[in-house]
Order: C-alpha cells, then sequence, then structure tokens
C-alpha cells in the first residue's frame, strides 16, 4: 500500500463522520470501513445499487497488487486538476469521473487475471450506474482524470498513456475496417481531449497533444500539438497541460 492510501481512507472516514447526513444519503457508514478494499466496495456496489458487485470489487483491491495505489493517485490527480472543493476524500465521495476511472481499474484487474465474464458483468453493471462505456481490456495508465466522466466510451484495445485528462461525451473508438489488435487511439502521456472529440481508428496520439472539444480525429497527432475542429486539422502548439510543475 502506499504512503497516501491509509491517509485517503482516514480522510475519508473523517468526512463522513464529520457529515452525518451526507453518510446516510450515500449509505456509508464510517466504521464499517476498515480499509481501502471495504471503502471501495460500499462506495461502489451502493452506486449500483447492487450489494452483488461488493464481494468482486473488494476482492480486487485486496488481490491485485498496486490496484490501491493507482486509484490513491487518479484520485489526488483529479482533486489537483479540478480544484476540487474537499480534496481527494470528496473527490472519492462525489465525483462520478473518478469512480467511473475506479470501476475500470477493478473491471481491468479481473480481466487481467482470466476473470473476463465476470469482468463484463462488473463494467455492464457500474457502466449503466455512472454512464460510461469503458472496455475492461482498455489499458489506461496512472492518473487518469476523467472529468464529468458521462458518455465517455473506450474500446477494447484502446491504450491510454499517464496523467492524461478527458472531459464528457469523448468516445475512443474504431473505424469498423480493422479487425486487428490494435483497432483503437494510442493516446500519450499528458494528453488532454476535450468534451465530444471523437477519435477513430489506429491513430497515435503523441504526449503532451490537446485535442479540442468536438474534434474529429483520424490521422495520428504529433506531440505537443493542438488539433481542433471536425476533421480536425494541426492548429500550432499545445497550451494545456496538468503536468507537475508546467506554468
Amino acid at each position: 500500500m502506499s504512503r497516501n492510501a491509509p491517509s485517503l481512507l482516514a480522510e475519508t472516514r473523517a468526512l463522513l463522520q464529520a457529515h452525518p447526513d451526507c453518510a446516510a444519503i450515500l449509505q456509508l457508514d464510517p466504521a464499517a470501513l476498515q480499509d481501502f478494499p471495504s471503502l471501495a466496495a460500499a462506495l461502489l456496489s451502493g452506486l449500483a445499487l447492487n450489494p452483488a458487485l461488493a464481494g468482486p470489487i473488494a476482492r480486487a483491491y485486496r488481490d491485485t497488487p498496486g490496484l490501491i495505489e493507482i486509484t490513491d493517485h487518479d484520485i489526488r490527480e483529479t482533486a489537483r486538476r479540478n480544484f476540487e472543493p474537499g480534496g481527494p476524500a470528496a473527490t472519492l465521495l462525489f465525483s462520478r469521473g473518478a469512480q467511473a476511472v475506479m470501476a475500470h481499474r477493478v473491471a481491468h484487474a479481473l480481466w487481467s487475471n482470466g476473470a473476463q465474464t465476470l469482468a463484463m458483468a462488473v463494467k455492464s453493471a457500474l457502466g449503466r450506474a455512472l454512464c460510461t462505456d469503458i472496455h475492461p481490456a482498455a489499458r489506461i495508465g496512472a492518473g487518469l482524470w476523467l472529468d464529468h466522466g458521462l458518455g465517455c466510451v473506450i474500446g477494447e484495445t484502446a491504450v491510454i498513456g499517464e496523467d492524461v485528462s478527458i472531459w464528457h461525451n469523448v468516445t475512443l473508438g474504431s473505424t469498423l475496417t480493422n479487425a486487428g489488435p490494435e483497432r483503437h487511439p494510442q493516446i500519450g502521456d499528458r494528453v488532454v481531449i476535450g468534451a465530444g472529440a471523437i477519435l477513430l481508428g489506429r491513430i497515435q496520439i503523441g504526449a503532451g497533444a490537446n485535442i479540442a472539444a468536438g474534434a474529429i480525429v483520424l490521422t495520428d497527432v504529433a506531440e505537443a500539438t493542438t488539433f481542433a475542429g471536425q476533421k480536425a486539422t494541426a492548429r500550432g502548439p499545445a497550451k494545456v497541460s496538468f503536468q507537475m510543475g508546467a506554468e
């Protein structure tokens, strides 16, 4: 467990204890949250109104090395980039995007461990609750900020690098003309993708690139480049970055 994970649990329990009405609405008993797996299981299964999810979620977090650490990083990065009131604990409890990333981490862990049918069931149940459709096989690096999360679609062979930021209604899909093992976009580190952007096919999006809201991208994008417009074209240097220390 990372040095931050116990404090995130403690922060979340403290927030719930300080706001009993909130704890009641979320149906979370702070005293029952003994570790991060039990917190994740109670939160996500409650959001889906499906108690049967609690077991697989808790087991995934307990049995998968590094899963707690990467979730902790996702949540803290979401809180940092989104200036979230209440910090990481509030982000964990209230950010639909952060919860959708958590759901994918669980489904991906199950998929990677050979429980593919269970992974699809978890993805289906939590996807309905959180309004996302992220295939359990998609590979997503640490630090994903999925802002809002609503309407996000990520295909099976998509690869997303580290510290990527994606707004709502984004599609990382295929063109339906390639049935191969790499038929979805490959997204580099620190890429920023605006709301409603559609990226299709086996394309490479270079590190630090910005994809503008509503852009339709069917070709490779160079590093640190802004792409904008329907059937988007290069529009000069990238201007948005959430990298630590960036001005």
